[in-house]
């Protein structure tokens, strides 16, 4: 919808802050009919947790400007023109002798001003501004392969939260808005991203030996079994993202990366996490990933394991 005296924009008081909605009445999400407002109303929902999920990270927002059936577009720079309350962090890429200053949520509010900047999806670093350069997320993603269904996503789930068992590690999972699930475990930030991405690799491994008829860890996807679930480990590299918790996806649906419960895993339909049911749920238990920064983990065991199988990343 065009902006025009229909449609005139819209302000939000977003804790101390008003943030200003232009094209509130613009269908973002065509399968149910949600708009712009719907979007940034669903965020007001879950605040605490989005909030939770990208504090003082980088942060990369997935744009559509007109709806997530046009042009999405990936920006890592915040535009110009921003509100001078909304916090960035700056991130270097060396091999391109270029840097960028990133979206650094701490509020509320910058997660609403980015939906007014037609962010829908919000993809953030593992590690904090503090040291960006030190990662203190590790993400271990269970990535179906297209003639996976999701059952063998949960059974491949249920090895990984034996394996993390084992190790002495809490996992906090989720699904991904899309056919996956992703598990997240806070880590010390001792170690560079290499390191941290070799440890990931370890523990796939781990996973591909208890689980070898559904597994792939094949770094090449013409190497994958279409019926397999990938572990993703590289999804650990420097400046590789994946959606946060509690961010929109970009699909027509407006499905969500929600978080669960372990007890959920064989039970949870992706496809009904979304900006109409998840703000529900969030009133009803809260956000289930309310405990993730209580305790961060060592990667000493893994990396001795990467030793062990002589593994190179």
């Amino acid at each position: 919808m065009a902006k025009d005296a229909k449609d005139p924009a819209i302000e939000l008081e977003v804790g101390t802050r008003t943030v200003r909605i232009s094209n509130p009445n613009r269908v973002y999400f065509p399968a149910r009919g949600e708009t712009k407002l719907d979007l940034a109303r669903y965020y007001l929902a879950v605040g605490d947790g989005i909030v939770r999920a990208l504090r003082e990270r980088p942060c990369m927002m997935h744009r559509y400007p007109s709806g997530v059936a046009g042009e999405k577009v990936h920006q890592k720079r915040i535009p110009q023109g921003a509100p001078s309350w909304v916090e960035t962090v700056r991130v270097e890429f060396p091999r391109y002798k270029r840097h960028a200053d990133e979206l650094c949520v701490t509020e509320a509010a910058s997660v609403v001003w980015a939906v007014q900047m037609s962010t829908v999806e919000f993809h953030p670093w593992n590690s904090r501004r503090s040291d960006t350069e030190r990662p203190d997320e590790w993400r271990i993603d269970l990535d179906p392969m297209p003639d996976c269904d999701f059952d063998t996503v949960r059974r491949v789930a249920h090895v990984a939260h034996e394996v993390l068992d084992e190790l002495g590690m809490v996992g906090w999972p989720k699904t991904s808005g899309g056919d996956g699930l992703h598990i997240y475990v806070r880590i010390e930030p001792r170690w560079g991203f290499a390191e941290v991405r070799r440890a990931a690799l370890a523990f796939a491994k781990e996973v591909e030996r208890r689980a070898p008829s559904e597994v792939t860890t094949a770094w090449w996807r013409k190497d994958r079994d279409p019926a397999r679930v990938f572990v993703d480990f590289n999804q650990n590299a420097r400046d590789h993202t994946i959606a946060s918790a509690y961010s929109v996806r970009g699909v027509p649906e407006a499905t969500v990366s929600t978080p669960i419960t372990w007890q959920e895993v064989d039970d949870v339909e992706p496809r009904d996490c979304t900006i109409a049911t998840v703000p529900g749920r969030f009133a009803e238990l809260g956000d289930l990933h309310d405990g993730i920064d209580d305790t961060a983990y060592v990667l000493d065991t893994l990396l001795e394991w990467a030793d062990r199988d002589s593994l190179d990343t």
